[in-house]
């Protein structure tokens, strides 16, 4: 099979592949270069990170390659329209929003000619979406790593989302093979968003150990903790995850990085400490089926063997 081009705006990627945004600063310039130069699109995960940071990130993305880079963002966190404006004042070329779902963005987007593209669950955000003026939507199911809006598998969501809108739909959660892509683009997605592939490769900013926590867990390894977001959030087990299952852990300290807190714990903290190789006291967000993949790879070689997947597949 041949793989169709994804067109998001007047950007057009040769591969249908968006990388997930993973924060915090799992998905930084490296990664998000590393897939645009393959011909994908690469993702600069946002949340967590000051404007100046930001800055930083999409200049040195910039710098490292010609291709097609936007941010992820989180609507819940607190600078949302923040984030979003320096994304738009430095160039980005689209924002992902998920965890959430903010009307504002779209007129920011509008303004700017920059696409925006909301993360969804359901075909009623779907339509709203496309109403609203999003030039596309990551339709994302059960399957998928971090915060989840929904307990139906994508393979369920896209047949009947593609009928109820004339957008680009982008299916993510669980993608990790050739076959993977060929059956959701034949079940009518124009591409996939891949999260736990890229945060398993060299050119992903978490540390060895983590790198090596991923390649060590199994299926019932995996848990759905509550998020301090207000939305479930699939995670590997750990120490501090199975504290987190049992009760509590009330952060010590507050950044008031979120527009609306649980305070059951840190998030923001507990990603940081698990990007920076503390795999006992930090939160290993995952998708799924994590346990399948078995080896740290650089993104040209998920690409290749991506591609080839696909190209001996009828």
């Amino acid at each position: 099979m041949k793989l169709p081009e994804l067109k998001i705006g007047e950007k057009i990627a040769k591969i249908p592949i968006i990388q997930g945004g993973m924060a915090i600063r799992l998905s930084t310039a490296k990664l998000a270069a590393a897939v645009a130069s393959q011909g994908g699109i690469g993702l600069i995960a946002a949340s967590g990170l000051s404007d100046e940071e930001l800055r930083y990130e999409i200049r040195l993305a910039r710098s490292l390659t010609k291709g097609i880079v936007g941010i992820n963002i989180m609507v819940a966190a607190r600078k949302f329209s923040q984030i979003v404006k320096t994304a738009i004042d430095e160039g980005i070329d689209l924002v992902v929003a998920g965890a959430g779902f903010s009307r504002d963005m779209f007129g920011l987007g509008k303004e700017s000619g920059t696409p925006i593209v909301p993360i969804v669950s359901s075909v009623k955000l779907a339509k709203i979406s496309q109403r609203l003026g999003a030039s596309a939507i990551v339709v994302e199911g059960k399957e998928a790593g971090g915060h989840l809006g929904t307990d139906t598998s994508v393979r369920d969501l896209i047949p009947d989302i593609r009928k109820a809108v004339d957008i680009p739909v982008v299916a993510a959660g669980g993608v990790l093979t050739g076959q993977d892509v060929v059956d959701l683009i034949k079940m009518g997605a124009n591409g996939v968003q891949m999260g736990s592939r890229f945060a398993a490769s060299e050119e992903s900013n978490a540390a060895p150990a983590l790198k090596e926590f991923y390649l060590k867990a199994q299926p019932e390894d995996i848990v759905v903790i509550h998020s301090p977001v207000g939305l479930p959030g699939r995670a590997v087990r750990n120490p501090f995850a199975e504290r987190i299952l049992k009760g509590n852990v009330p952060p010590k300290q507050c950044d008031n990085c979120l527009k609306e807190c649980a305070h059951n714990f840190c998030i923001i903290r507990a990603l940081i400490r698990a990007e920076q190789g503390d795999v006992e006291t930090g939160l290993v967000f995952t998708g799924e089926y994590i346990s399948r993949i078995k080896e740290i790879l650089s993104v040209k070689e998920i690409f290749r063997r991506l591609t080839a997947e696909v190209a001996a597949i009828s």
